[in-house]
């Protein structure tokens, strides 16, 4: 009963919560790291499996019926329960929870690579092709320009879920900020909001890096200009 006093949550946590990492270094340094290794490379896999594929169905005008339930059917598995299977197929260790988030990863920046780049105006598509313009170019020049905003959503969207999701690692021995979270007997109350301070500040800054990154993509013509298609401000997906 003394612990569970000593550890009940007041307005002066978030006080000792900053007091542990300034007191505990390199524990947050070393478990910021594994956390950003673990999400850069989902998000690296996610990327690589998600955008190309979603950007050339919706290039093509077909594959909705792909995009779309693969969206569904990726967020209606928890990421736990991913983690769980993969513990017989991967085993313990870096690899399952990676798997997990590519899983949780994919879904919103598929449907959202697909989306933007059909939903392009096809007026504007019209116009670049009686140009002369070969598919390719249509596709670089024009398409891709204006369905940057959204696709970016996608990635975006993916990204905060990425980091912050990566906590679960802690359970599969993964490593990251989860190992503080869900350790709270060794590391006390202000070490859990600690650690969980920092995932919170990842994911803002993920989230603020990949804005950054968009910015740096558009062309300077369009930066001003309203996305065609507006996103949901949770997902990021829009039907049409």
């Amino acid at each position: 009963m003394i612990t569970l006093v000593a550890d009940a949550f007041r307005p002066s946590t978030f006080v000792d919560a900053f007091r542990f990492m300034g007191e505990h270094p390199g524990l947050i340094w070393t478990k910021t790291a594994e956390h950003l290794e673990l999400s850069a490379a989902s998000m690296g896999i996610a990327l690589v499996l998600a955008v190309p594929l979603g950007v050339i169905l919706g290039h093509l005008h077909r594959g909705s019926f792909l995009a779309i339930n693969v969206s569904n059917v990726g967020r209606a598995l928890p990421s736990l329960a991913i983690v769980a299977i993969g513990l017989a197929i991967f085993g313990i260790g870096f690899t399952n929870v990676m798997v997990a988030l590519v899983a949780l990863a994919v879904p919103p920046m598929l449907t959202n690579a697909y989306v933007a780049v059909d939903g392009v105006d096809p007026d504007a598509v019209e116009a670049a092709r009686g140009m002369g313009m070969r598919p390719r170019q249509v596709l670089l020049r024009v398409e891709l320009p204006l369905a940057l905003p959204l696709l970016f959503a996608g990635i975006r969207t993916a990204a905060v879920f990425v980091v912050s999701t990566a906590t679960l690692a802690a359970f599969a021995g993964g490593g990251g900020l989860g190992d503080i979270i869900a350790n709270q007997a060794s590391y006390r109350l202000e070490g859990v909001v600690g650690a969980a301070l920092c995932v919170s500040g990842l994911a803002l800054v993920a989230d603020l890096f990949f804005g950054g990154l968009q910015l740096a993509v558009t062309p300077r013509g369009l930066r001003s200009r309203p996305s065609l298609v507006e996103p949901d401000v949770v997902t990021g997906f829009v039907p049409k």
